[in-house]
């Protein structure tokens, strides 16, 4: 039997936002590999086996699906949110290239809705224009790196999402992060935060700039700052398909 290894986004945690693909290719497999929190969320079932690690070792993670689809198993991969965005699909594509053992092995990657997606449609329009995405998280790139892009995107004009915000390990950072988009952006700009979307407890709070504390955000919440045209009307944020 031929296997295979199929990346998938389980969406930002409401089951009803898996897509119909990806519960698809996850009905097909034989092995579940991922995360610890993302891989509890898939069903045990007999001819199944489910391959739960820590978060900090993506490689082995990937180099291990490679391993067993080339041996004959059907695996997926689970990441939370979409796999294309701070997740694994990078992480297994990498691992092939550093391993040409695997070249023979089929992969597919299955989108799924960002939190970042999420959020923003919680809180109304605020990325309807352009806007980028930042990870503030310094594991993989330097802090100095983090700040250049976040002065580059906000003198873009850019509205911007921002993924791991705060954490016990850097919780001085996004601190930093709200001096330099006071600098470049102002006091009155509109930031949201987003803390467990698409749960029942998800909350949603939209302040300026000059308001923003850095205890306002931690690892389970999404950010979104507007671009110079981004208001309010009633309780939406929205940004104006016309900015500039």
């Amino acid at each position: 039997m031929s296997g295979w290894v199929s990346i998938v986004g389980l969406g930002p945690g409401r089951e009803t936002l898996v897509t119909p693909e990806v519960r698809e290719v996850i009905d097909q497999a034989t092995d579940i590999i991922g995360y610890i929190p993302y891989v509890k969320r898939i069903a045990p079932r007999e001819g199944l086996t489910l391959h739960a690690t820590d978060n900090r070792v993506e490689m082995d993670r990937a180099t291990h699906a490679l391993s067993i689809a080339q041996q004959g198993a059907r695996v997926v991969v689970v990441s939370s949110g979409d796999p294309g965005v701070f997740a694994m699909a990078s992480a297994v594509f990498e691992a092939l290239e550093a391993q040409p053992q695997f070249a023979d092995v089929p992969i597919t990657v299955h989108p799924g809705i960002t939190a970042m997606l999420a959020a923003a449609a919680a809180a109304g329009a605020p990325l309807g224009h352009d806007f980028c995405t930042i990870n503030l998280s310094d594991n993989l790139k330097p802090w100095e790196m983090i700040a250049h892009r976040l002065r580059m995107a906000s003198r873009a004009d850019f509205a911007m999402a921002f993924y791991n915000p705060r954490s016990k390990s850097r919780p001085h950072q996004f601190g930093q992060a709200l001096e330099i988009l006071r600098e470049e952006c102002g006091q009155d700009r509109l930031i949201t935060f987003a803390r467990n979307v698409s749960h029942a407890d998800q909350t949603l709070n939209t302040v300026t700039l000059g308001e923003a504390t850095e205890e306002m955000a931690d690892m389970r919440t999404v950010v979104l700052v507007g671009n110079s045209a981004t208001r309010c009307v009633g309780p939406y944020v929205y940004t104006p398909r016309s900015a500039s």
